[in-house]
């Protein structure tokens, strides 16, 4: 009770109401496609969580965009997440370690957390020449992910880059840059993006937290809730490409074609992802209604399958 008192009072000083904290955790459970009665329990696990899953966060070839986003994390902020709902056991971009140092709590929180902590990878992995493109203290990112994700409860690939190659692996990849899954040989659980909607990292943690068991996933290793639908199918913008009475709104078919983005390339029909019913930044908006056509980034190869962007599939 102590701890969920004080969750309160730190969102209060943030201008936070516990009615604006229900509204997302009512958000957060209608997208992890839960009932209702799941509720208070997901509110559970953000204002009193009953253990804290270790995690280790790696960086392979990547832009750091992925953590990034995930920085920009609302209910909860990054703070809450890093010390009341996970514990971040390792992560390059926002520890104080570094050097020897970092290398040292690396291994140690592997070992210590054997089979017990999460795995976060993002950025994919360089195959060609022994793994050479990338490396990290004098190891490839090739050696790192053999040594370290295989000692995990599961692996987590964030971003297009780690899911499924992303930009790395766009032709003519000299480096031989494969997703994380790959080129390691193992399952992982998929959350694409350029960089990923937060809310669905979010998501699958509290799905392992309040279910002990990851998110339900597609043929491609993706979380169901988040990834189930495809843009087009959830798009506000959808009825207007469909036509019927916005004809005679419009004055013409053409006109109300228009409206729609697909005529300058918007890949929503063919790509699966919750941008509609999430958005981003806090719930602001997001690439369609600001717009501009989805580039398909949640799709395997899209840098290579769905360029050029503004021409018509």
């Amino acid at each position: 009770m102590e701890k969920e008192r004080e969750f309160y009072e730190r969102l209060e000083a943030r201008g936070v109401t516990r009615r604006d904290f229900m509204k997302f955790c009512t958000f957060l459970t209608a997208t992890m496609g839960l009932s209702a009665s799941f509720i208070p329990k997901v509110a559970e696990v953000f204002a009193s969580p009953a253990q804290r899953p270790p995690v280790i966060w790696l960086h392979f070839g990547e832009c750091t965009g992925c953590t990034e986003a995930v920085l920009r994390t609302m209910y909860p902020w990054i703070d809450e997440l890093l010390l009341d709902i996970i514990s971040m056991e390792y992560h390059e971009t926002i520890m104080a370690a570094a050097g020897h140092q970092a290398e040292e709590v690396l291994h140690d929180a592997a070992e210590k957390y054997k089979g017990k902590f999460i795995c976060v990878v993002e950025g994919s992995i360089p195959t060609k020449f022994n793994g050479a493109y990338g490396k990290i203290g004098n190891r490839t990112f090739l050696e790192i992910g053999k040594e370290i994700c295989p000692k995990a409860a599961a692996v987590v690939a964030i971003g297009a880059c780690a899911t499924f190659g992303g930009i790395p692996a766009a032709k003519p990849n000299p480096g031989g840059y494969e997703a994380v899954g790959k080129a390691l040989g193992i399952g992982t659980v998929n959350i694409p993006g350029c960089p990923p909607n937060p809310i669905n990292l979010v998501g699958t943690v509290v799905n392992y937290l309040l279910l002990g068991k990851l998110p339900t996933l597609d043929n491609l290793g993706r979380p169901l809730f988040a990834y189930g639908k495809t843009i087009h199918d959830q798009c506000p913008r959808r009825s207007h490409f469909e036509m019927g009475e916005f004809v005679e709104e419009f004055g013409s078919e053409e006109a109300a074609m228009g409206y729609c983005l697909y005529k300058l390339g918007c890949r929503g029909p063919e790509t699966y992802n919750n941008c509609p019913t999430v958005k981003f930044h806090g719930g602001t908006s997001w690439p369609i209604q600001a717009g501009h056509p989805c580039i398909g980034c949640s799709q395997p190869d899209f840098w290579d399958h769905m360029t050029p962007f503004y021409e018509e599939m």
